[in-house]
C-alpha cells in the first residue's frame, strides 16, 4: 500500500493521517454509487452522527471489497480469526439499509 501510495504522489495530511474511529457502518447504493456513512455510536448518546461519508463507484466498491477481504484473511494468518461475526443490529432507529461494524 505504501509503495502504491509513492507511485501515484497521494499526499496524507496531518488531520486526515490522525483518523476517525467508528465502529458502525451504514450502506447505501444506487444504480451508479455506494453511500458508506461511518458513525461513532456511544452509550448514553441518544443520536450519533455520521463522522465521515464515502462516496464510491460500483467498480470501486468492489475493489475495496477485495482488499479488505485480502486484508483480513493477512490478519487472520498473523493474529488468528476475529471473533464476534454474529449478524448486527441497526441500533438507535437508524433507517437505511443493514448496518455492518
Amino acid at each position: 500500500m505504501e509503495e502504491q501510495q509513492k507511485k501515484l504522489g497521494i499526499t496524507l495530511p496531518p488531520d486526515v493521517a490522525e483518523g476517525t474511529y467508528a465502529n458502525l457502518a451504514l450502506i447505501a447504493h444506487s444504480e451508479s454509487e455506494f453511500i458508506i456513512d461511518f458513525i461513532r455510536a456511544m452509550p448514553g448518546i441518544q443520536q450519533p452522527t455520521v463522522k465521515s461519508r464515502v462516496i464510491m463507484t460500483p467498480d470501486n466498491v468492489k475493489k475495496l471489497l477485495a482488499a479488505l477481504s485480502e486484508n483480513v484473511s493477512n490478519y487472520e494468518q498473523k493474529f488468528g480469526p476475529i471473533k464476534g461475526n454474529k449478524p448486527m443490529e441497526v441500533p438507535f432507529g437508524f433507517g437505511g439499509g443493514k448496518g455492518e461494524a
